[in-house]
C-alpha cells in the first residue's frame, strides 16, 4: 500500500501486468476522441467506455474511481459556469449557455475518465520506463519521476503532523481546527522542502548526474488487446460520425 488510493488501485488492477504501451494506445486514443469528436454522442461514448473498462475488465474499485473523478468534476463545473455567463450590457446568461456548458462538460469529463483509466491501471513504475521507450525527453521523465517521489514525502509529513495535532486535541473545536490547519500547512511545506533539499544533496554527493536508472519489468504486448482497442476506437468514431 502506497498511501495514494489511485496508485494502490493501479497496483491491484487486473490490467497491472498488461503492457503499458497497450494501455497508452487505448487511453490516448480515448482522450483524442473525447477532444475531437462532438460532445454528443462522441464524449458520452468515450466516457461510458472508459468507466465500463475501469470497473469491469480492469476491476478498479468503484469507490476509488468515483473519489478520483470528483475533483475534476468540481473544476469542470466551475469552468462551465464561467463560460455561460456574459457581462455584455450587464450580468446574464449567454444565448447558447446550455449547449456551450454541455459541450464543455462532456469533452472534459470524457477526457478525464480516459486519463483516470490509465492512472488506475498503470503504476508510475511501469509508465515512466514506457515513456522513455517512446522517446519522451529525458528531462520531462525525470521531472515526473522526482515529483512522484516527493508526493510520498509530502503525504508522510502530512500524516505524521496531523496525528500529533489530533493527539493534542488540535481539532476539538472549530477555532482550534482553523489554527491547526494553518500550522499543518506551514509545517508540511517546510518539512517537505527540507526533505527534498536533503534528497537532492544526497544524490549530488553520489555523483548522480544522468537520473536514477532502474531495471524495469518487461511486460509483453497483447495483439488481441491492441486489436480490441483499435476496434473500440473505430466504433466510437463511426457511431459519432453517423449520428453527427
Amino acid at each position: 500500500m502506497t498511501g495514494l488510493a489511485v496508485d494502490d488501485a493501479a497496483w491491484a488492477s487486473a490490467w497491472r501486468h498488461r503492457s503499458p504501451g497497450d494501455k497508452l494506445l487505448l487511453c490516448v486514443g480515448l482522450v483524442v476522441c473525447a477532444l475531437v469528436l462532438p460532445a454528443w454522442p462522441g464524449s458520452v461514448l468515450v466516457g461510458a467506455v472508459a468507466v465500463v473498462l475501469a470497473l469491469g475488465p480492469a476491476r478498479v474499485p468503484a469507490a476509488t474511481f468515483g473519489r478520483a473523478v470528483r475533483w475534476p468534476l468540481t473544476f469542470v463545473a466551475v469552468s462551465a459556469l464561467t463560460t455561460v455567463v456574459t457581462v455584455d450590457g450587464g450580468l446574464g446568461w449567454a444565448p447558447d449557455a446550455a449547449a456551450r456548458a454541455g459541450s464543455l462538460v462532456g469533452h472534459a469529463l470524457a477526457g478525464s475518465a480516459a486519463v483516470l483509466l490509465l492512472a488506475t491501471t498503470t503504476p508510475m513504475a511501469d509508465l515512466l520506463p514506457a515513456l522513455r521507450r517512446l522517446r519522451v525527453p529525458a528531462a520531462v521523465v525525470e521531472v515526473a519521476s522526482v515529483t512522484y517521489r516527493l508526493l510520498f514525502v509530502l503525504l508522510q509529513s502530512l500524516n505524521t503532523i496531523r496525528e500529533a495535532q489530533t493527539a493534542r486535541m488540535g481539532y476539538s473545536s472549530v477555532r482550534r481546527s482553523y489554527r491547526s490547519s494553518g500550522v499543518l500547512a506551514a509545517a508540511v511545506l517546510t518539512r517537505s522542502w527540507d526533505r527534498a533539499r536533503r534528497m537532492q544533496e544526497g544524490l549530488a554527493g553520489r555523483g548522480l548526474e544522468t537520473g536514477l536508472r532502474v531495471l524495469p519489468e518487461v511486460l509483453p504486448s497483447s495483439r488481441l488487446f491492441l486489436a480490441c482497442s483499435v476496434l473500440a476506437l473505430a466504433g466510437i468514431v463511426s457511431a459519432s460520425l453517423a449520428v453527427a
